[in-house]
């Protein structure tokens, strides 16, 4: 009796091990399944950075912080930066200062001392031309010697050339500056104006601002590092939006028009709504075994209508056709 117990026992685990042996077959090599593509998730993942190059000094987050858009997230040493915006602005009020000084004219007393300057020299003049006067006849008469002869030419020409000079100072006050003048120191304004502006934004690129809601998955550096404009600070996973990508074999295509709303569900049993956005039109391939043959399949993407915590960035789904939507 026991011989016989023990052998139906071991007929019983054969049977048991055969009958699972012939359910794992068809999953080991799964044939396609008409209507149903095989998906993931999509990686919607982005790295924060500074426009600008400078010392962390604050860092606000830590991996697996939740964000959300326009949160103020890391700062830099704003140090040289505010002192090149002083630069700035004290360049713009002297150019401006500048410009006000060629618009409002020469004050009517600096043209009054220049009048007094250009009378003194003509009397200067009238002095030396009659001294030259008397030596060239005391010369002519061989009275005078060519040394005071000659010294006396040189005091009226001297005499002469800063009249000139004097007279032409008082002509440049009373006429003002030159429109030439007057556009370069505009342009000098604005290029100064333009400083200032800059200066503004490099100061304002000393925050890091979060641009969507998110969720921190990494810190690239900690506060007191060195960082380049570009170098990444944080790397965050987006939240909002949630797109599926799959492919889809060519002869499925007149199934997966865009606009057309799909089921997508998990090996967990949560199920979503997707919509159909985009298929793309350049063919792909893409083959299940290394032994077979490519076969073209076409992109697409579906967006997840009603998303929730459970529908991961990255995770496999299954998204099933209707056979009426052919």
């Amino acid at each position: 009796m026991a011989a016989i117990m023990r052998t139906l026992a071991t007929v019983l685990v054969l049977a048991a091990v055969g009958a699972v042996a012939w359910l794992a077959m068809p999953r080991a090599n799964p044939a396609p399944v008409p209507g149903v593509l095989f998906g993931r998730v999509e990686l919607r993942q982005l790295d924060l950075a500074f426009n600008e190059a400078g010392t962390v000094r604050a860092m606000a987050l830590h991996p697996g912080d939740s964000v959300h858009a326009g949160a103020l997230v890391a700062e830099l040493d704003d140090s040289t930066y505010v002192n090149a915006q002083a630069l700035a602005v004290a360049q713009r009020d002297a150019a401006q200062a500048k410009l006000d000084l060629l618009l409002a004219g020469t004050r009517p007393e600096e043209i009054a001392r220049a009048r007094a300057n250009v009378a003194n020299v003509q009397a200067t003049v009238s002095r030396a031309e009659a001294t030259f006067s008397r030596q060239e006849d005391l010369f002519n008469r061989k009275v005078a010697s060519q040394q005071a002869y000659d010294d006396a030419l040189m005091t009226r020409d001297s005499a002469r050339a800063a009249l000139a000079q004097y007279q032409a100072a008082l002509a440049e006050l009373i006429a003002g500056p030159l429109p030439l003048e007057v556009a370069t120191a505009r342009a000098e304004l604005r290029a100064a104006e333009a400083s200032v502006r800059l200066a503004e934004v490099q100061l304002g690129h000393d925050k890091l601002f979060a641009p969507v809601d998110g969720v921190v998955m990494a810190r690239a550096t900690e506060p007191g590092t060195a960082v380049r404009p570009g170098a990444a600070v944080y790397s965050m996973a987006i939240s909002g939006e949630v797109w599926v990508q799959a492919f889809a074999p060519e002869a499925m295509l007149g199934r997966i028009a865009p606009d057309t709303e799909v089921p997508i569900s998990d090996n967990a049993g949560h199920a979503w709504r997707g919509r159909i956005g985009t298929v793309f039109p350049v063919v792909e391939f893409s083959s299940t075994a290394a032994d077979q043959p490519a076969q073209p399949v076409y992109r697409l993407r579906i967006r997840v209508e009603n998303p929730d915590a459970t529908l991961r960035q990255g995770m496999p789904v299954t998204i099933t056709l209707s056979p009426k939507s052919a």
